[in-house]
């Protein structure tokens, strides 16, 4: 698996749209989306979250997510939220491509649909234009960002009143898998995290960027990564190719009382062990596993748009951005993906 930190040069320039909200035509109606500032004590700066959410006629209509290579996800930007009680997914996204919250609106955008609320704070340093490897890998971070998040939305006028606060669940892909995982009670071990670019075996990609970026991981104060950043609000965990999981201690999946759902991205065997999730699902005492296995780690992106290879190629970005598993369009692995994250988070909050 790679994680695309060689490309975000290039990217962030191409990319700075998915930040922007568009105008759409044909935006889906009953689907919000407004923005909140999160403050941040960890941090030092307010956190940009986005929120997705079921909602009546009206608001403007705009495109989240969209750039040269990935097309966009209507929705009405600050319409009317629906009357009723709503569950709240807090969906934490990855690195490099799918380094801001927008990005993942193709996965947002159907869960609002089916009735749940859906709050993503951009964590900062990750992608774009203040990128840093330093803050990348500074963990621990992410999960007291989706804490943040969590209390701001307890907090907005706009949706306070149509929250389910006994119905709060934290969904994760890639790099926000392990974001997942440690706000429900994993946690890093600290010697293993600073030993992860000795070699390029467990991340080639990830750890050149690294190296190109002046970091040396056994420098850094890696300590808070062992912390327990367990959020007790949360009552559901879901994680789509969580990475790196194999900088956890072990031993701590265990003590995770949640249920918890993972959903690897390829062929079992063919998985890198960065993100392979099957045994720490048998770790966890109430996790379920499984696989598609005619996706790919890039699935997880935006729907490319047509010539988005060839751009890609004449870049000389030099990963398959629009590759899956040579079976089914990028499309119908989102409808699956998507099928199966609103069954897992209805069936964790039915009443």
């Amino acid at each position: 698996m790679k994680l695309m930190m060689k490309i975000w040069t290039i990217l962030w320039a191409i990319a700075l749209s998915t930040l922007i909200v568009q105008p759409a035509a044909g935006a889906s109606e009953n689907v919000g989306v407004h923005q909140l500032a999160a403050p941040s004590k960890e941090r030092g700066v307010d956190l940009d979250v986005t929120v997705w959410y079921p909602a009546q006629p009206g608001g403007q209509s705009v495109t989240l997510g969209e750039s040269v290579f990935f097309a966009g996800t209507p929705a009405m930007r600050d319409a009317p939220i629906s009357d009723g009680k709503f569950p709240l997914v807090l969906l934490s996204h990855g690195a490099g491509l799918s380094g801001n919250a927008q990005a993942l609106s193709w996965i947002a955008v159907p869960l609002a649909m089916q009735g749940f609320i859906v709050a993503a704070p951009t964590h900062p340093g990750n992608a774009g234009g203040n990128r840093s490897a330093a803050e990348t890998m500074k963990l621990w971070l992410r999960p007291a960002d989706i804490t943040e998040t969590l209390n701001a939305m307890e907090n907005a006028s706009f949706f306070k009143a149509q929250l389910d606060y006994d119905a709060v669940g934290v969904l994760g892909l890639s790099m926000g898998g392990s974001t997942a995982l440690m706000i429900t009670g994993a946690r890093m071990e600290p010697k293993t995290l600073a030993d992860y670019c000795d070699t390029d075996a467990l991340n080639a990609s990830l750890c050149e960027w690294i190296r190109q970026s002046g970091v040396d991981l056994h420098a850094m104060d890696l300590r808070p990564a062992g912390g327990d950043y367990k959020d007790k609000r949360i009552r559901f965990a879901m994680a789509i190719d969580p990475a790196p999981v194999d900088v956890f201690e072990f031993k701590s999946f265990s003590e995770i009382s949640v249920p918890v759902e993972f959903i690897n991205l390829g062929k079992p065997g063919k998985i890198p062990l960065t993100a392979d999730a099957s045994k720490i699902a048998k770790a966890i005492p109430r996790a379920t596993y499984s696989t598609i296995e005619d996706a790919s780690h890039y699935s997880m992106f935006g729907e490319c748009k047509p010539g988005a290879s060839v751009i890609a190629d004449s870049e000389k970005i030099g990963d398959p951005i629009c590759a899956d598993g040579n079976g089914r369009s990028r499309r119908e692995i989102h409808e699956q993906l998507s099928k199966a994250v609103v069954a897992a988070f209805s069936r964790a909050f039915s009443h």
